[in-house]
């Protein structure tokens, strides 16, 4: 007993039937093949927030060389990939 269902009528719209048409179908899911882009954050202070911890357990963190391959610094300048850190953190916690 398949029937078309107009994609474009609203929900309430639907009947009892058609309702429970939907549910028992494979849902359609959207792919969003849009590049994530990166989450980074800025100095120590950056990492501080990142980790919920203090100035000076942020400075432990990046020298302990835990997220070295999250971090990029030029200079005075440091960059954190946020979730490659998180990551690193996690993996190195186990």
């Amino acid at each position: 007993m398949k029937t078309n269902i107009d994609l474009n009528k609203p929900l309430w719209q639907l009947t009892v039937g058609e309702f429970l048409e939907l549910m028992n179908q494979t849902p359609i899911v959207a792919t969003d093949n849009t590049p994530k882009e990166k989450r980074l954050v800025y100095g120590i202070s950056g990492i501080a927030q990142l980790f919920n911890c203090s100035m000076t357990t942020a400075n432990r963190i990046k020298s302990s060389g835990r997220i070295d391959r999250a971090i990029s610094q030029h200079g005075r300048m440091i960059t954190v990939d946020a979730e490659l850190a998180l990551e690193l953190m996690k993996s190195n916690n186990l």
